[in-house]
Formats: structure tokens, sequence, C-alpha cells
């Protein structure tokens, strides 16, 4: 594959596509491009999108120095697949990597070897989910699938595997900076992929934010109790943050206090999730959780004979809270050390900086945690793009992008032409100021992993600015009609109101030729759920057991 890249790559430097900006001439006219990329953080906890949970200065500096957008969204919203489509620049479906059981498809050509085959030095730090030789970087220290926040392992290029005392975030960020520093050629553009792991699950913040962050109290959402009234999908989904989040692992009360209070293990791993944690402590380490955490337990345990369901809900919000946004601290601080670096050393003038989530992430809104549907909080993703003299400072975008999309930007900032099977647009029109050249006035998304954990039904759906018609198929097969401008907080399905039978006639005719423009179909999802309920019969699919996996097929038989 590679020599075949090299090939390619060789006939567009032939044509004159690239000429002067060839290996033979190291000319730094192409821009360095730093995509900063966090896992599950939320729109919502950025202050330069909304100040009321956490104050980023940091990540807004970003944004103050270049483009905020508004309505960026992702393809489907889940890790591993969030990072396989920014890598390719296609959708689930052709990728191949539509949950995070199936493997990636490693013949998929991506971005970075394109980039690095016309003469970018490349290099990947942090948090890639899937595979352990990322393709078409020069240098990378990953962590191993979803990493810890502990004295963590990681995958290197060179090093074999390696294990580093500390807290990730700041770990990640020292090896960016050294590379910066020690490895970094100056004849050579560079592309760096920075990648947190925080602030994903099982929230653990570093030791220096636990007193502030354990202390504070945060505004609840207004959608906390949400009854999920006429959204089946919504009812049936297990990730409520009373009925499904761990005591333990999750709000990191000990197994001994859920034995002492009689409160049972959630999913049958919560207690051995957290022993898991508490096992990658040094001493030092655990001594200081101990003393921020042992009095909130002795709170909890005092208070909770008298706690009514509405009282532990509102407890588990804030304890969920305080460790989430509590990781999302030090991620900034993070950022503003590399900012300062950047700055210190001349690079901001010719590089474009981006930071991003692989995807959104409820903080409460329908009484949930973690992302999977379409609804905005999980849907939508924060993109703060910053490119100094190419890009104005401090300027909005409501355009509907996508991580579709980030492979062909990259690609044209680079001068390197994009291969014809990705599915995105560059975002350069809109970066630059040339707005008229962007036309597209809807977006596609597919969510697959089902059945699995949280029960997220699959769907896919259209979305504009104004509505969105999502169909849920497999187990349940009904569509939701949202209308975006009247029902901001997405609690009621219009799809039967008579008043809505153009609206919603136009979206399904969109729709289908959405699909057919990104190649999807019933066909292809069809086969998707053929081959996942067949691995679970072979025992291959964690949570879903051979006898579950037959009663599906045997129901869909009948079907």
């Amino acid at each position: 594959m590679k020599s075949l890249l090299k090939i390619w790559i060789a006939g567009v430097i032939i044509s004159g596509v690239f000429s002067c900006q060839s290996k033979d001439n190291p000319k730094q006219d192409r821009p360095n491009i730093i995509f900063i990329m966090s896992d599950d953080h939320a729109y919502q906890a950025i202050s330069a999108y909304d100040n009321k949970l956490i104050e980023t200065p940091n990540i807004d500096r970003i944004a103050k120095m270049g483009m905020l957008f508004t309505q960026a969204s992702v393809t489907n919203s889940i890790c591993a697949p969030s990072r396989a489509t920014i890598l390719t620049g296609k959708h689930s479906h052709l990728n191949g990597k539509i949950d995070n059981h199936f493997p990636f498809d490693t013949t998929n050509v991506t971005f970075p070897q394109l980039m690095q085959e016309a003469g970018y030095q490349t290099a990947m730090f942090g948090k890639l989910h899937f595979g352990n030789n990322p393709k078409g970087f020069d240098q990378f220290k990953i962590l191993p699938g979803q990493g810890s926040y502990y004295n963590p392992d990681f995958i290197t290029k060179n090093e074999g595997n390696i294990q580093v005392e500390g807290y990730v975030t700041d770990i990640v960020t020292d090896m960016t900076l050294d590379w910066l520093e020690k490895e970094r050629k100056p004849d050579q553009p560079f592309l760096l992929m920075y990648l947190h792991k925080s602030p994903h699950r099982p929230w653990l913040m570093a030791e220096r934010h636990m007193e502030e962050f354990t202390k504070k109290t945060f505004p609840e959402p207004a959608t906390l109790f949400d009854d999920y009234a006429g959204r089946p999908a919504a009812a049936e989904a297990e990730m409520n943050i009373l009925t499904h989040m761990g005591w333990s692992g999750d709000n990191k009360l000990s197994p001994r206090v859920l034995k002492q209070l009689g409160i049972a293990d959630v999913g049958g791993y919560d207690t051995s999730r957290f022993i898991g944690q508490m096992n990658r402590f040094t001493p030092s380490q655990a001594e200081n959780f101990k003393k921020y955490y042992g009095p909130i337990e002795e709170e909890f345990i005092k208070a909770y004979p008298s706690m009514s369901k509405e009282d532990l809900m509102r407890w588990k919000y804030q304890r969920y809270m305080q460790d989430y946004l509590g990781t999302i601290k030090a991620v900034d601080e993070n950022v503003g050390r590399l900012l300062d670096y950047l700055e210190a050393n001349g690079l901001m003038e010719n590089t474009i900086i981006v930071y991003t989530s692989d995807q959104g992430f409820y903080l409460g809104e329908h009484g949930w945690y973690d992302k999977r549907f379409v609804y905005d909080e999980s849907f939508k993703t924060p993109l703060l793009v910053a490119w100094p003299g190419k890009v104005k400072a401090g300027i909005k975008s409501d355009a509907l992008v996508q991580n579709l999309d980030f492979a062909q930007t990259f690609l044209e900032a680079a001068g390197i032409p994009a291969p014809g099977d990705m599915q995105g647009e560059s975002l350069i029109p809109l970066l630059t100021g040339n707005t008229e050249k962007w036309t597209r006035d809807e977006v596609y998304y597919h969510y697959y992993e089902y059945p699995a954990e949280h029960m997220v039904n699959r769907h896919y759906a259209i979305v504009t600015k104004e509505y969105k018609l999502i169909h849920y198929y497999f187990t349940q097969d009904y569509w939701e009609l949202i209308d975006r401008v009247k029902d901001p907080k997405e609690l009621k399905n219009v799809y039967d109101d008579p008043a809505y039978a153009a609206i919603r006639a136009d979206l399904h005719r969109r729709l289908e030729n959405l699909r057919g423009k990104y190649k999807d179909s019933n066909e292809t999802s069809q086969g998707y759920i053929d081959r996942l309920l067949n691995d679970a019969l072979e025992g291959k699919v964690w949570g879903i057991s051979k006898e579950k996996a037959e009663e599906i097929k045997s129901q869909r038989r009948k079907d």
C-alpha cells in the first residue's frame, strides 16, 4: 500500500500540482497542522460556548485567534468510529469502523499517510483507541485502547511498550512538547496529532484539582428528570445517571461503602472498575485521593438512609460534574502549555490549530451521561480553528460542518489532492471568508452499536439547521421528527403532527438523496447486523451472550 501511495503522490508532483512544495524544495509555505482532540468533551463544557459550568481560558484562546463553529457535528457519536471517520474522510459504513466491535479496515488510506508521503513530518501522541501501529506517522506514542488516567502505559514506535508515572494529560503534553523541541525538523512542515484521553469515563482528575472540584456545586440542566415520553429509543437507553452510572467506578464510592449501605454493584463490573483504577495509584497518589474522596464517602453514609430517588439523582449528578469537569481543567491547562510554546518559538504564524472532540457528551441533559444519540449534546461537537494571517480572529460560523471534513481540509491546506472516495468537504472556504463556496445545508448521521452497552438503538438521520428526521431500526422501527427551532431541548416528536406533513415529506425525500450520495442503504445496514449476530453466536461480542444473539435472530426471522 505504501509503494502505491508513493507512486500516486509522485504522479501528482510530476503534474506540478504542488511542485514548489515537494520534498525537493522544502520551502516552508505549507502550513503546519496541529490537531488537538479530547475524548467526550461536551461543547457545553467550553466557556467559549457556555461558561455556566467551567472556564476554559486556554481553549478559548483558539477561538479568540480564529473561528468557533456553533453547528459542528459528528457522523457517528462513538469514539473509535469517529476517529476512523476523521482519518479516512469517509462515513462509517464505507471505512468499516461502524462501532467499537468491528476492527478498523487497514486498507483504508488516511490523510496522515498522504501528508507524510508529500513531505510532512508527522507525529501522534495520546489516545488513538484502535490499532497499535498508526499509519503515516514518523513518531507516535499512543495509549493502548482507552488508556489509564494515572501512570499510563504507552505503545511507542521506537521504545516498545512503556509505562510513565504521572497524570495522563500532563504526560501526553510532555511528549508533545518534547517532540516539538527535539525532533521537529525546521525545514519541513509538520502534522501533529495531540490527542487527550480526558474527559472520558471514569473521569479521574489530577491530584492538584481534587480539592477545588470536589467542593464545587454545578447548575442542573432543565431536562435532568426527563421522562422520555413519546421517544421509545430514549426510554430504552441505559445511560441514566441515577440508574446506570456506577456508584463506585464512576462516582468513586469504595466497595466498602456499597457493601455497608447494601447498594448493588451496577452492571456487575462497577466495583471491579474502581479497584482497577485504585491499583494504578502510587502510595502517595492513593493517599491524596483518600484525603479528598474520603470525606465525600462519610457524608454520603450519613445522608443515604433518608435520601429520595430525586436526592440520589442530584447527588450523583454533582459527583459526575465534579469529576468530569475536573479532568477538563487539566486539559485546558495543558492546551495553554502548548500554545505558550508555539508563541515562544515563533510557530504560530504559519500553523493551523484545531481543537475538537471525537463527539459531544451528555452532562445531565435528558438525565444522561455518555453519547450515541443524534440529539444535540452528543451529535454536536466543539470545533475551534485558528490560522493566524488566514482566519480572522474572533469570528463564528453556524455552517453544518462535520468530522467528515477534516481530512479534505488538511489536504487542501497542504496542497495535496484528496482521493476521490473521500466524502467530506474542505472547510477552507469557510475559514478564509469565501462562504459563498460553501453550499451544504444538511448532514447525515448513522449510529450502529446495538445491542451493546448503553442500549441505544440503531438509527440514521438527516439534520438541517431547522429539523432532524430520525429513523430508528433493528429492534425498534419508528421515526422521529424534531423541530430544532421550536424545541431546542428535543423533547417532542412531531412526526405524526399534521402541521409538519409537508416538512416531513420533504425531509424524507432529502434523506433518501443523502443516503444515495453517501452510498448507504438498508442492505448495507442489514449486512452489518448479520455480521454482528454471527460473531455473537461465536462468543466474540462483549456484552451479547450466544443465547441473546440466537433470540434476536429468531425474532428477526419471525418479523
